[in-house]
């Protein structure tokens, strides 16, 4: 594996666009324009009731699908596709295309169903997506866990476990970008390293994340949804400890069984002969900022008063604050960590050129199945799971999990029903394993693609960034998700759904 060169960009155009975005927000605020949310904020998808688009609608979502995994396989387009300008061209164009369909084509159209869709994928969305990513992205970029430990399965096998465990308590982006670069420097002898990345893939950024609401957006939504905060924990502890201890079992044996005996002997004397001790460097003031993210993830919802107060947070003030903590990130952190970790803003970018056209894209879909989704049949557990966490794989596992949870809570007690979440009655106990199901789908099965989850794309390009070259889309659900994951969900399914 070979590490070129990456010169750590300056952090002058971000603190230009904070002060710019905080000057912003000061005279929004002083108008009076983000101190009350509105009676619809945050409220419903974004459809008129009972208007459905016509299935032609998801077509641009099926193309930007497509060039997300074909156009990395094609030599005279894979060079202009690596640009994260030409993404966004595709990304937008493709959602300009979605919003003319609304504007023009919809059974309710016209410009105020456009302002409604933007309002819900870019509003309510995208932002509090891209900006939560972006400051866990650039706070974790601050702390260097540095050292060279020999590349044993089993050693991997503990950044994997480690992560896992880490992923539920400071987010599974959080998690990814604290322990992907040690893991590459671990490996950096070896040749092996793609199918290391697509377990952490697995691991830390998807089926560690749910044993807390903090761990993954799905869960944070059920939370302010009214599910339990401790709910996640004590109901989903058995089926995170059997897929996490399947899934390390898995890589275990695969890397030791089968690509570690295919290594060079020579690369593994390197290996065995550059040895460093981990060492923890940019602790403070990252370690706090990211704890300081965490809380204006759980305080700073609009739609709910800080805890112990009348006070409902203004709107975007969560984003705004944790855009600060990235600015005090880069201002009292240590330059010099961010240089050893080869830190640039070109992962977080890529992400958030594809997704704002995945957000736009992908709202005739979640509006079909949101008025077809009670008719579909899903009534089990076991069902939620599988129709969940397959629509998890292709769409974000956020909205798609909140989908699902309404039409289980309007089959199960309606406003009631997480109530009877926390209840122990025969109607409770059928919720909480409805739910379970729910939650471990989109949780788990955002690992399926690397669309799945955010975290997913965030690896694969940093991992390319340092020489790893990563399984194409196809290649991966076909050589790593699907016959390695779909055994271990089934199994998790007959055991725990």
């Amino acid at each position: 594996m070979n590490h070129s060169p990456i010169a750590t960009q300056s952090d002058k155009p971000i603190f230009l666009a904070m002060g710019v975005i905080g000057l912003l927000y000061a005279l929004a605020t002083a108008a009076g324009w983000t101190a009350v949310p509105t009676a619809d904020h945050h409220a419903g998808n974004g459809h008129a009731a009972g208007v459905i688009p016509h299935y032609i609608a998801t077509m641009p979502f099926v193309l930007l699908l497509g060039a997300i995994a074909t156009f990395p396989l094609i030599p005279k387009i894979s060079p202009w596709w690596d640009s994260n300008t030409h993404r966004l061209w595709i990304a937008v164009g493709l959602a300009g295309l979605t919003l003319l369909y609304y504007l023009f084509f919809y059974p309710a159209a016209g410009i105020a169903k456009v302002q409604s869709v933007l309002d819900h994928a870019i509003l309510q969305e995208y932002i509090p997506f891209i900006v939560l990513l972006f400051s866990l992205y650039s706070i974790a970029g601050g702390i260097r866990i540095q050292g060279d430990l020999p590349a044993h399965s089993g050693t991997n096998a503990m950044f994997l476990g480690i992560g896992s465990i880490l992923a539920s308590f400071i987010g599974t982006t959080g998690a990814a970008m604290l322990l992907i670069r040690p893991l590459l420097e671990t490996n950096a002898e070896r040749k092996y390293v793609r199918h290391t990345i697509v377990f952490f893939i697995f691991m830390v950024c998807n089926t560690g994340g749910c044993l807390l609401p903090i761990g993954d957006p799905p869960l944070f939504l059920g939370y302010l949804e009214g599910v339990p905060f401790l709910w996640t924990l004590w109901g989903l502890w058995k089926p995170w400890l059997f897929v996490n201890v399947a899934l390390l079992a898995a890589y275990y044996l695969l890397d030791a069984m089968i690509f570690y005996r295919k290594e060079r002997a020579a690369d593994l004397t390197r290996d065995e002969r550059q040895i460093r001790p981990l060492q923890i460097r940019g602790l403070w003031p990252n370690a706090a900022l990211l704890v300081g993210v965490i809380i204006t993830v759980a305080c700073l919802d609009p739609r709910k008063p800080i805890p112990f107060t009348a006070w409902h947070p203004w709107i975007y003030l969560r984003e705004v604050v944790q855009i600060g903590l990235v600015g005090l990130s880069l201002w009292l952190g240590s330059r010099e960590v961010r240089q050893a970790n080869r830190f640039t803003y070109h992962a977080i970018v890529e992400v958030a050129a594809l997704f704002v056209g995945i957000f736009i894209c992908m709202q005739p879909a979640l509006e079909i199945l949101g008025i077809v989704g009670p008719q579909l049949g899903i009534n089990t557990p076991d069902k939620f799971f599988w129709v969940t966490g397959s629509l998890s794989s292709v769409l974000d596992n956020a909205p798609t999990y909140l989908v699902f949870f309404k039409t289980a809570a309007a089959s199960q007690g309606g406003a009631g029903f997480t109530q009877l979440v926390a209840s122990s009655t025969p109607e409770g106990l059928l919720a909480q394993s409805t739910l379970a199901g729910i939650s471990l789908g989109a949780v788990f099965m955002g690992a399926m693609t690397y669309i799945g989850n955010g975290p997913n794309f965030m690896v694969r390009a940093i991992a390319e960034e340092s020489g790893v070259r990563m399984p194409s889309f196809f290649g991966y659900v076909l050589y790593y998700s699907v016959p390695v994951l779909l055994p271990i969900f089934y199994l998790t399914t007959r055991l725990f759904v």
